[in-house]
């Protein structure tokens, strides 16, 4: 089964190796040369894309997330089975999934009828993300979903709590994408806007993607085009 990591934090970013490990090295890594955080589904088509064969079954692509995407089913490996993204540095819990670059390569997988999978973790300051964790609950949550169907134009968009050490083992939720707003806020120096939103602030409805990830649970939300 040919399966395709990427991000959008950059293919030297720590959270693609800790995915490639969870999926026990399997996989080709398509990812972005340059971190590409927040860029939502941004493609080039007005200049070229260079891409550079760092070994057989690693690519470092000078462009987008969804660039990766394209390029990874449509040149890389036309037999392309599964589209995974992530582990990002950083939640993508609700409308975060029309900014996110890291969502935009798995829904730009969906376009072309290939099932994905977006991974994320949540920071939750000033803790430090244990990769060794992410990769023992990325290896469940994935062991999971492998045998949950999914119709063609979905995906599943998986986001990882930020747990204190010793903390209760996550247990893993299906729930609903949060729709309310990021806390928009910014400083104002004469001309300039500085945005000061605090992601830890956001609203939490009850039982929602952003409640169930802040509580301390790994949630999982099925997205459709």
């Amino acid at each position: 089964m040919t399966i395709i990591l990427t991000n959008d934090d950059g293919i030297d970013a720590p959270g693609i190796r800790a995915l490639s490990k969870a999926l026990g090295g399997q996989g080709i890594i398509v990812a972005p040369k340059q971190p590409h955080s927040g860029c939502g589904h941004r493609v080039t088509t007005h200049q070229p894309i260079h891409l550079e064969k760092r070994s057989l079954n690693e690519y470092a692509i000078d462009g987008t997330p969804a660039d990766c995407t394209r390029i990874a089913v449509k040149h890389i490996n036309k037999e392309t089975k599964w589209v995974l993204s992530g582990i990002n540095a950083g939640g993508n819990l609700g409308v975060d999934v029309y900014i996110s670059g890291t969502v935009a390569a798995v829904r730009e997988a969906a376009m072309h009828g290939i099932p994905g999978i977006a991974i994320s973790h949540w920071i939750k300051r000033p803790l430090i993300i244990n990769w060794d964790l992410a990769v023992k609950w990325t290896e469940k949550v994935l062991n999971i979903l492998w045998d949950k169907p999914l119709e063609s134009g979905s995906f599943w968009n998986v986001n990882l709590p930020h747990l204190e050490p010793n903390s209760p083992e996550p247990e893993i939720v299906f729930c609903e994408s949060s729709i309310h707003p990021l806390p928009v806020n910014y400083r104002v120096e004469g001309d300039l806007f500085y945005y000061h939103g605090e992601y830890a602030k956001r609203e939490r409805s009850k039982g929602t993607d952003v409640d169930v990830c802040f509580s301390g649970n790994i949630a999982v939300t099925l997205i459709k085009l």
